[in-house]
């Protein structure tokens, strides 16, 4: 049986292969969509990546995850510094959710240290680059196999 699992993405993040490639790399949006629908295929899962510049809609998509027991890997870029409503929507999560960043936040600025998501997360990976995305998806399903 095949596994849903969304594949969030915060601001900026549209902008992946043209945004500052020296941090970010230089993967496209629509390689890291193929990348993370190519592996959740390999793993048993159907993946549904999204991006969006709307904290509401994120907010959204995250209620929609715990309505459905649906397993998240969220890069909430720069929601993950402030947006308290984001933190309260991933906390009702009911299924795992691995924040995950392309760079290492604690290499980079200071405001960039401190993450309200990763309380509510059942882990975070950051600073492998697209990479992160494909060791959350195996972390995913080592733990859906659990």
């Amino acid at each position: 049986m095949t596994r849903r699992v969304l594949v969030l993405n915060g601001p900026n993040l549209g902008r992946l292969g043209s945004r500052e490639p020296d941090v970010y790399g230089a993967t496209s949006y629509a390689g890291l969509v193929e990348e993370c629908v190519k592996l959740g295929a390999e793993l048993g899962f159907e993946v549904d990546v999204r991006e969006t510049n709307d904290e509401g809609e994120m907010i959204r998509w995250l209620h929609e995850a715990a309505d459905g027991s649906t397993p998240v890997v969220i890069n909430p870029g720069a929601f993950t510094h402030y947006s308290y409503g984001m933190r309260d929507a991933a906390a009702q999560r009911t299924a795992p959710l691995v924040e995950v960043h392309i760079s290492n936040p604690h290499a980079r600025e200071e405001f960039r240290h401190n993450s309200v998501i990763a309380a509510v997360a059942s882990g975070t990976i950051a600073g492998f680059g697209i990479g992160s995305y494909r060791l959350a998806l195996r972390a995913l399903a080592d733990e859906l196999a659990g």
